[in-house]
């Protein structure tokens, strides 16, 4: 049967969870998870909630899905170490370079790649089971179809969201509340802007664009488990702890009787929390308006529904253990009780030896009788034989005793944590980067704004959008002639479909004859696509490089040159180790969501988004471009460009690259930038940031 995995961000939730029939839970430990506002756990409580679960048969999965910083590397090796040694069943992660730590340190631990790592073609999942992870959480946006034929062709195990919010833009690519608060949802603070009012142009009333209706996929279960699902997730660790009791209990029925849910469940479940009703629209691949909502105004929890939720998972132990238990009591010898259960698990104790009957021999059934009293454990007795000889008297209170030692025995067999390596954590010896000023590199939305005024002046590369070459090519193999100190480069979507991947391997190869010999690669999955074209890899914003090890890992797979995340703080960058090059974004809007809708067709635009460039206005009169992007997706950009070329210090950060990304310049624009850059001169825009180089993130 699926997994059904539910979350628990407290310990009572953790509760709630249990009781109402999940499988596994997922929590959070100190800082370095997903989700950190909601309680999480000490580690006392995460000690008693480890023992709590594996008792009654429930895995345990550990979130260190949010990406660290250098300082923070010590504390995930150590929480690793402590969760290894704990029992954990499995930790969760987003970062490349916590990935590869935790792989040395903590050989015997399994690893989840987190939805925090964009994971959505096979590819992606071959790149991760690579990485040494048996399970990954794949992203929310895909269809189906899409999800039953990674089942079919997955080397490890796959688990999908099947009830609970969703995020608008994909999981691991979103900086639009690092942008505008400093609070980054890869470092587990998001402040769900996106679930605000915004104003398209000429609109008088706002509207919610960016805010989806939470996902519930009650009645596709047996759809999914004939896929191969092999995990499903419930969101929702910063919910109440009655409504994971409420949710998980409705998904745990259904899938224990083999059915879905009810119509007096469904109910249920879109009164414990909802977004104007639920949608289905990523997975019967029906994206549009009727995907949107917002949690009306004034929305109270359900009293009634939550109190009995409460008193549910408050009062009593409703998971319980089948055991069987085999007595031998025999004239002249110890008793002896075994206790088995259903995982193998096996406890063997001994009592006093039963004396003659002097009046009433005891019988076998009264034996028996005592050996199923297992109220007050996690017990239920399934099976119980007595082997016991005639003529003998065997008080019922050493039976009694006998009983609660075999099962405390057996407690502490189930809740043993298992034999694991665990090694120290040494941070390998920093690399320098290049000395020296940055070379610039530029990189271009549309094919138009790249002319000779730009390639005068002598960038490093350059790079254009893979969409943007075919049509183009004896153009750019002159302009690659005309400049052979240049090298020029294709940008490839952060997002492919598998079912797209002809129309990209289509427009690689229009690279390929036209003299491209770079790729900038959002993605690690996107690595033996490259090659296959002979291009060099160079790693995008994308992949999160925010810490030695990421750097280390890239480097090992054999990436040119990677770019720093743009939520690190120029002091952390400088203090990167280098072992390959780094690429610094120094110019450009920088980029907030990357969205499966295209939401200006949402709007009745039609599908040319690119041809009619649209802003959305927030209730702080800032506009944010919204721009096509491949595969009819959108990405919106933050309202004020990036301008640091009257600064100093990011030339010195070490940095082989410094990039100056244009997204709406017209030619002569882009040609002065990249003036004033060079010259460490020029007027600014009007309004511009300074992004989180100076102030950093949460």
């Amino acid at each position: 049967m699926m997994e059904l995995l539910a979350p628990a961000g407290s310990p009572e939730a953790l509760t709630a969870a249990v009781q109402a029939g999940a499988d596994a839970v997922y929590l959070g430990f100190g800082p370095l998870n997903a989700r950190r506002n909601a309680k999480n756990f000490t580690r006392e409580e995460l000690e008693a909630g480890v023992a709590y679960c594996h008792l009654r048969g429930v895995k345990v999965y550990l979130t260190l899905n949010t990406l660290l910083t250098n300082r923070e590397l010590p504390l995930a090796a150590e929480t690793g170490a402590w969760a290894s040694d704990l029992g954990i069943d499995a930790v969760l992660v987003q970062d490349l370079g916590v990935a590869r730590l935790l792989r040395r340190t903590c050989p015997d631990l399994p690893l989840h790649a987190s939805t925090q790592m964009t994971v959505h073609s096979l590819d992606g999942v071959r790149a991760c089971a690579d990485l040494g992870m048996t399970r990954v959480v794949l992203s929310r946006e895909l269809s189906a179809d899409a999800i039953a034929d990674l089942c079919a062709r997955s080397p490890v195990e796959l688990e999908v969201f099947g009830h609970g919010a969703l995020c608008m833009c994909y999981s691991g690519q979103c900086f639009l509340s690092a942008v505008l608060g400093g609070r980054s949802g890869n470092r587990g603070l998001c402040a769900q802007p996106c679930r605000l009012a915004f104003r398209w142009p000429g609109e008088k009333t706002p509207s919610h664009p960016l805010s989806l209706k939470d996902l519930s996929l009650a009645g596709a279960l047996g759809q999914l488990e004939e896929m191969g699902v092999a995990c499903l997730k419930i969101e929702g660790r910063m919910k109440r702890p009655e409504y994971v009791a409420v949710v998980t209990g409705i998904y745990a029925a259904a899938l224990r009787q083999g059915r879905e849910p009810t119509q007096a469940e469904l109910a249920q479940l879109e009164a414990a929390f909802s977004r104007q009703g639920f949608t289905q629209g990523y997975f019967r691949d029906q994206k549009g308006p009727a995907m949107f909502g917002t949690r009306p105004q004034g929305a109270r929890d359900p009293a009634d529904l939550f109190d009995q939720a409460r008193r549910f998972y408050t009062r009593g132990e409703h998971r319980t253990v089948p055991v069987s238990l085999t007595a031998q009591v025999q004239g002249e010898m110890p008793m002896v009780l075994t206790a088995r259960d259903p995982a193998g698990h096996t406890a063997v104790v001994q009592g006093p030896c039963p004396q003659a009957a002097r009046t009433r021999q005891t019988t076998a059934d009264q034996v028996a009788g005592q050996l199923r009293k297992t109220g007050g454990t996690v017990y239920q007795a399934h099976q119980v034989q007595v082997d016991l000889a005639p003529g003998l008297s065997v008080p019922l209170s050493a039976v009694n005793s006998l009983r609660r030692q075999a099962l405390e025995e057996l407690d502490r067999a189930r809740t043993q944590p298992p034999a694991r390596r665990t090694l120290p954590f040494v941070p390998a010896a920093p690399e320098r980067g290049r000395a020296g000023v940055p070379a610039f590199t530029l990189s271009f939305r549309r094919w138009e704004q790249l002319t000779p005024d730009c390639l005068d002046q002598g960038p490093a590369l350059v790079y254009l959008p893979c969409q943007e070459l075919p049509g183009h090519e004896d153009a750019l193999r002159r302009w690659a002639q005309a400049y052979p100190d240049i090298g020029f480069g294709v940008v490839l979507p952060r997002v492919v479909w598998d079912r797209e991947l002809p129309r990209l391997r289509r427009e690689l190869e229009a690279a390929r004859q036209a003299g491209v010999t770079q790729a900038l690669l959002g993605h690690i999955g996107q690595l033996p696509l490259a090659r296959s074209f002979g291009l060099i890899p160079r790693g995008d914003f994308g992949l999160g490089l925010t810490n030695d090890e990421t750097a280390a890992e890239l480097a090992r797979l054999g990436f040119a040159s990677a770019t720093a995340s743009f939520e690190s703080r120029l002091a952390q960058i400088r203090d990167l180790s280098k072992p390959l090059d780094l690429e610094l974004l120094v110019y450009g809007r920088l980029p907030l969501m990357l969205m499966e809708h295209c939401i200006l067709r949402n709007r009745g635009q039609g599908c040319h988004c690119q041809d009619k460039p649209q802003s959305l206005g927030d209730r702080k009169g800032e506009h944010f471009p919204v721009e096509s992007a491949w595969g009819c997706r959108n990405e919106l950009f933050n309202a004020k460009p990036l301008w640091l070329a009257d600064k100093t210090d990011w030339r010195t950060a070490g940095a082989a690259y410094a990039r100056l990304a244009f997204l709406r310049e017209g030619p002569g624009e882009c040609a002065r930038v990249f003036r004033a850059y060079r010259e460490g001169a020029g007027e600014p825009p009007r309004a511009f940031t300074r992004g989180l180089y100076y102030r950093g993130v949460e």
